[in-house]
């Protein structure tokens, strides 16, 4: 009776340790990675496509029971990316897929040349059809942004239009009075004052008081000037 015990416990701890290290088999790996992307560019706009790597069918990975997927710290779900997938049940180890996602997306070109200061206007930009991940991360894919407001540098026609390369109307200009607000807890302040400086909404300007003190706050649209406590 005591050899079959044994004979039992032993056939046991081999059924687990051959379960254990088993091989991982590619698909459960690959499927959790690629659930992630899609979870992670469910919000983009346009087509996403995913392009994923596979895992080596050779690999002496033990196999996992609950593999998870995860992004690097500072990786988002954009172009060029690697992802990770992790085991911690019943053995630990990390791997990395390489993958590519791409946006397919319109985004504003300039349709003529732009010069330094112009304002432009709807015959001046038109859309294409692209992916966004290759362009720059401010392009443009809104015409209404662009339209109405001036060209900070010259730029030449079929580039690509971003945000940097605009200069937003100023909300205040130099030596304009403007009205000083601001609130903090159970109270609300408002004031006068001149700017000494041109700010564009949501950018810090220096603001001079009817009293000589000179405060800095957030430029708004309609010569508004907010200070924070």
């Amino acid at each position: 009776m005591l050899a079959m015990t044994r004979l039992v416990l032993v056939l046991s701890c081999a059924l687990f340790v051959s379960s254990a290290f088993a091989q991982q088999a590619a698909e459960p790996v690959e499927a959790t990675a690629r659930a992630l992307l899609e979870r992670e560019t469910a919000d983009l706009p346009g087509t996403v496509e995913i392009e994923l790597g596979t895992l080596d069918p050779a690999n002496r990975l033990p196999r996992c029971t609950a593999p998870e997927a995860f992004l690097p710290s500072g990786t988002r779900a954009w172009g060029r990316i690697s992802v990770g997938v992790r085991c911690t049940s019943p053995v630990v180890w990390t791997v990395y897929l390489p993958a590519r996602i791409g946006v397919l997306a319109q985004y504003v070109v300039t349709r003529e040349t732009l010069t330094r200061g112009q304002t432009i206007g709807p015959d001046d930009i038109t859309l294409e059809h692209g992916d966004l991940t290759t362009l720059p991360e401010d392009t443009l894919t809104d015409p209404a942004r662009a339209i109405g407001v001036q060209a900070a540098r010259p730029s030449a026609a079929g580039a690509p239009l971003r945000a940097d390369m605009l200069r937003m109307p100023p909300a205040v200009e130099r030596g304009q009075n403007v009205r000083v607000t601001g609130a903090g807890k159970g109270f609300n302040v408002s004031s006068e004052g001149r700017s000494l400086g041109r700010a564009g909404d949501g950018e810090s300007v220096r603001v001079r008081l009817a009293n000589g003190q000179i405060i800095t706050g957030i430029a708004r649209a309609g010569g508004v000037v907010e200070i924070r406590f």
